[in-house]
């Protein structure tokens, strides 16, 4: 029995962050509450398959965190090769859904390799700026790598095409780049030519791409139309008030007004429900969720521990942060699911690994404190403008 107790696993399963844990646990559950409310009251077809998915990987979000830090080190390129081999089949052999081709049909599951990628590029960029000295950051030897890393799934996302992702990709390669040292002038000066640009990027856009950017400017054009997505997630929105219509009795996700109520606008169909207290209280979910995921990369013990935690915290972030201003009328549609909230099984199994690798850094930063602790060499926390700053050194 000692010997059961002394084990490694009980003593890693023991110092899981549970509050954490739980905190995912509940936004899923909260989900799937929802998504109970818009099949009308029935737990088929997407509450269930979102508690299955949930609980499988939450799961896989256990074994990943067993996964050293050091490993992800080794791994980031060949991950990196295989996403981008499966972004290029999914142009030659890909299955269509919903007007785009985005997914690859592997039987038992449909994967959308971009949805993977947006993990896998933090981990490479991450990889890389693990050892390019931080004064070669903002040079060119030290941007091109980088600028190629997220150019290239850019390019393949493009083409599918999923606009919404290969934003999420420029910003969670851009957010690397930056703690890394890029000074922020690399982005702002691009950011106005792009501005200045912006009229001959329009016309390099689909056509229904075109339409959601003009309909974005100005819903009331086409209500029934191109504006109707926009429109209706607003009055659903504006409906509850404060307190919300009362579970089961969302009237524009019952009557099916609302398109995707179980998707991109699941946060309109909880909020007509729930109302601005519901709303209020899942953003704090999610506000605590990110504050943990950046103690996380405050506390990290390496550079690229240190990046990883802070690009993955962020991607998770833009994910949110898209889709509520999407559903809100603050951004175009561009079709992307709430983490942990929408139904549909790819995002998902973006979020939860990358939460393990996440909890697996944060294992071994305490792992770590311990024995400097007992030897006396634990001080006072670093400053924060000095957390995420990069040792001169190689470290792991």
């Amino acid at each position: 029995m000692m010997g059961l107790l002394n084990a490694r696993w009980p003593q890693r399963l023991a110092t899981q962050p549970w509050g954490l844990i739980l905190l995912v646990l509940a936004i899923g559950s909260f989900g799937a509450v929802v998504l109970y409310s818009a099949a009308g009251g029935s737990i088929a077809p997407w509450a269930a398959n979102h508690m299955i998915r949930l609980l499988v990987l939450t799961a896989v979000m256990f074994a990943v965190s067993l996964v050293p830090p050091t490993l992800w080190l080794r791994l980031a390129f060949p991950l990196y090769a295989l996403t981008l081999v499966a972004l290029a089949l999914v142009e030659a052999v890909g299955t269509l859904g919903g007007g785009s081709q985005r997914w690859l049909d592997l039987g038992i599951l449909r994967l959308q390799p971009s949805e993977v990628m947006k993990l896998v590029l933090v981990l490479a960029l991450a990889r890389v700026y693990q050892f390019v000295p931080l004064a070669h950051v903002g040079k060119l030897q030290g941007l091109l790598l980088p600028l190629l890393l997220v150019a290239m799934p850019v390019v393949l996302v493009l083409l599918q095409p999923d606009l919404g992702t290969s934003i999420t990709l420029i910003a969670g390669g851009a957010t690397v780049m930056f703690l890394a040292g890029l000074s922020v002038w690399f982005f702002l000066v691009p950011a106005l030519i792009g501005a200045a640009a912006l009229p001959i990027l329009f016309n390099m856009l689909h056509d229904y791409q075109k339409a959601r950017i003009l309909i974005f400017l100005d819903p009331a054009a086409d209500p029934l139309g191109a504006g109707y997505h926009i429109t209706q997630s607003k009055i659903a929105i504006g409906s509850g008030g404060i307190s919300g219509k009362g579970f089961l009795q969302g009237s524009q996700s019952h009557l099916a007004y609302l398109p995707e109520p179980h998707t991109d606008f699941i946060f309109a169909t909880m909020a007509e429900e729930w109302g601005l207290v519901g709303g209020a209280v899942l953003l704090l979910a999610y506000g605590i969720l990110f504050a943990w995921g950046w103690r996380v990369a405050f506390r990290a013990t390496g550079t690229f521990q240190r990046l990883v935690a802070g690009g993955l915290t962020m991607t998770i972030f833009y994910y949110v942060l898209i889709n509520l201003m999407m559903v809100m009328g603050l951004a175009p549609v561009v079709g992307l699911p709430l983490p942990l909230m929408s139904y549909g099984g790819n995002a998902m199994l973006t979020v939860m690994p990358a939460l393990g690798i996440l909890i697996g850094i944060d294992q071994e930063s305490r792992r770590r404190e311990v024995p400097a602790a007992r030897a006396g060499g634990w001080t006072s926390p670093r400053p924060l403008a000095t957390r995420l700053a990069r040792p001169r050194g190689m470290d792991a």
